[in-house]
């Protein structure tokens, strides 16, 4: 677009004032609509110190929530700005209210909105700058922290150089004394909240949770502070500090080499069976289900000593916990031998590791588990990992283990017809994978008629 033309003249005016004239191009006639006319104002005017008039009628708020003293703001008053600036949001969770004047200038509010548990982290444009009350962009990058550009609300602030790189910004001294500042109040006012309303705290947890667990995972400083307020929920929705899980479960959950482990599912219906089966040996499971859960554990195992999270499907459970010694299959080996052959003839071979383990005769005939290590990774580069990118490569594979001590499996193995040892095997692999939620397509399909067909046999 050609630059504007501006021409001045002198004019004879019976009251003090400038007009300015806009002259529209016949192919910019779009911008003399009055609903496109009222939006630019909306979003350039909205709150300028200075009243402005369109068909006769105030369209700014002169004097915003963030020009006035908390202690003249109730609730209620911060959550109809927030309504003023984002009409058809849900009431927010918590507010924070910025005032300082030394060493720099900083005003501004700042609301934590509620967020789904899958919400997109890209959605970073929320944050409204201004300078003396004049808009000049809702890209913040490079001035508030990154994990903060999840929140909501308005700075303003003269003391930010507008017209520079953003390179610029992230060295310029005032902006990292600002953005450092913010940080501390946000974890100041979680602390306060958390220490003083404990009760509250927990039940925003979940809508909460996602900021922290981005500032833990992208500041150190942050993490210092919020390591005393952030909260792992356990599958009977009870919450807990690192330290007070840590209590609950240590005498219970160490493993052989006095490492502590922390059980974990991120879907406790898809996983019910295990997790009743974890319960049912005094274990506590934690949920863990948010989109940066994978990359929270892996942290947060670094920082923690002798200690890990094992999702309660990436082994049989005593394995996962492993206390004594693991007993022998009881099978022989030439037993073992036939029953491996007969499961690779019904799976992909290059899918499946075969593994034998002895346990409870109540457990499951056949258990399907994944590595930890191997599907945490793909998890994290499925959701922004970075280093971990290569892992999309690395085809799926899985741990088919085998109950050495189920009745089922021994019942196969005295089967002599070949076609029905297979059909029997074929059936109690499928009640694994079902149990996985691996069971799909016309393997379901076959599946459901196949019991039928035995119902109606019965």
């Amino acid at each position: 677009m050609a630059a504007p033309i501006i021409r001045l003249k002198k004019l004879k005016k019976a009251e003090r004032g400038t007009e300015i004239t806009l002259y529209i191009n016949d192919d910019s006639e779009e911008f003399l609509e009055a609903a496109r006319i009222k939006t630019m104002l909306d979003k350039y005017c909205k709150f300028l110190p200075v009243t402005v008039m369109f068909e006769d009628k105030a369209i700014n708020n002169t004097q915003p929530a963030w020009k006035k003293k908390p202690a003249d703001l109730t609730t209620e008053d911060y959550n109809a700005f927030y309504k003023e600036l984002y009409p058809f949001n849900d009431n927010p969770l918590f507010h924070i209210h910025l005032n300082v004047d030394y060493p720099f200038n900083l005003t501004g509010v700042l609301y934590f909105p509620k967020h789904k548990p899958n919400a997109d982290l890209m959605q970073k444009n929320k944050i409204q700058l201004y300078c003396n009350q004049v808009f000049v962009t809702d890209n913040v990058e490079g001035i508030v922290p990154e994990f903060l550009t999840l929140m909501h609300g308005v700075i303003d602030s003269p003391d930010i150089p507008l017209n520079v790189s953003r390179s610029y910004l992230q060295s310029d001294g005032n902006v990292k004394k600002i953005s450092s500042h913010i940080t501390k109040k946000v974890a100041d006012k979680l602390e306060e909240i958390f220490n003083e309303q404990r009760a509250d705290f927990e039940t925003k947890w979940d809508d909460l949770n996602i900021f922290i667990k981005y500032g833990i995972l992208s500041d150190d400083k942050f993490y210092d502070r919020a390591k005393n307020f952030c909260l792992l929920k356990n599958t009977d929705g009870k919450y807990f500090t690192f330290e007070e899980y840590k209590t609950l479960i240590q005498p219970n959950q160490e493993d052989k080499d006095k490492r502590t482990i922390y059980l974990y599912t991120n879907d406790a219906v898809a996983h019910h069976s295990l997790v009743e089966a974890a319960k049912n040996r005094g274990y506590d499971v934690l949920l863990m289900n948010g989109p940066l859960d994978s990359h929270f554990l892996n942290m947060i195992e670094q920082k923690m000593e002798n200690a890990s999270f094992a999702r309660i499907d990436a082994d049989v459970i005593d394995n996962l916990i492993n206390k004594t010694e693991k007993a022998k299959s009881t099978l022989t080996e030439e037993q073992e031998t036939t029953i491996k052959e007969v499961i690779l003839s019904l799976v992909e071979k290059d899918k499946y590791t075969i593994q034998f383990e002895a346990m409870q005769p109540t457990d499951a005939p056949v258990t399907i588990a994944q590595n930890e290590f191997m599907r945490r990774m793909k998890e994290m580069s499925a959701t922004g990992g970075g280093m971990y990118d290569w892992m999309n490569t690395m085809p799926e594979n899985f741990n088919m283990i085998v109950n050495a001590n189920h009745p089922l499996v021994n019942k196969v193995l005295n089967i002599s017809e070949s076609d029905t040892q297979k059909s029997s095997m074929q059936h109690i692999i499928d009640l694994a994978l079902l149990e996985k939620g691996m069971l799909k397509g016309p393997a379901l399909t076959n599946f459901v008629k196949r019991n039928i067909d035995l119902m109606n046999q019965g």
